[in-house]
């Protein structure tokens, strides 16, 4: 790959960004003749896709999702890889793989085509993490298993999304536990991610302390309908 840092730091993230912001949970409600901004949470995300047009339609939101954050991830990686001999990524080569990366994330959280408004970024975010092989893969599966675990506990998937992003700076850490001090540029993008993700989920945590956040198969309480 080019080493023209205007390539690397400039054009690959504005390109993840453009395909991060590809709105399919309003390209799947189209299809289906509904407007997803209008129903439901108002949310374009897969649980709301899901909530709305049934469980088939989301998971096939939700993989779509992570697909764009994982694609551009890992190509990034792929190209930009340590040399031979080289332990672990250089600085510099982090920086490339988490420009693209937040490129990802953000362009699904302020989609430029739906005024900057978009999902909760926890699919792409699940993608970019299981695309930076292998520094955030296995922290971002056992991450994934703990979503899957609290999820289907509490019947939440606000919970499981909140409880998984705070356990995955302490996973990174201890996956990376032997090259912690030369891996700060992606720890540090880590602690971000999760930040966001919990920003994004502030409506959620409110519901939560209220008690009107929707449960997986429950009844929707139409208060539970703002949009987030």
């Amino acid at each position: 790959m080019t080493d023209d840092p205007l390539i690397l730091y400039c054009a690959a993230p504005v390109a993840a960004y453009i395909i991060g912001s590809t709105p399919f949970g309003v390209i799947i409600g189209k299809f289906k003749g509904v407007d997803l901004r209008k129903a439901g949470s108002g949310n374009v995300g897969a649980t709301n896709v899901a909530r709305v047009l049934g469980r088939s339609w989301g998971y096939l939101c939700f993989l779509l999702d992570l697909a764009k954050g994982l694609a551009p991830a890992l190509a990034v990686c792929l190209l930009v890889r340590p040399a031979a001999g080289q332990t672990v990524p250089s600085v510099a080569q982090q920086c490339v793989w988490l420009g693209v990366g937040m490129g990802c994330i953000l362009g699904h959280v302020l989609t430029f085509w739906l005024k900057f408004r978009g999902g909760k970024g926890v699919a792409t975010a699940l993608g970019v993490v299981l695309g930076i092989f292998p520094y955030f893969t296995w922290a971002g599966l056992s991450a994934l298993a703990i979503w899957i675990i609290f999820t289907l506990a509490s019947r939440y998937v606000s919970v499981g999304s909140i409880v998984a992003a705070l356990a995955f700076l302490p996973l990174v850490m201890a996956f990376n536990h032997s090259a912690i001090a030369a891996l700060w540029p992606l720890e540090a993008f880590a602690a971000a991610m999760v930040l966001l993700i919990l920003i994004r989920h502030r409506s959620n945590i409110a519901r939560l302390f209220r008690g009107q956040e929707n449960k997986i198969g429950g009844q929707k309480n139409e208060q539970q309908s703002a949009k987030t």
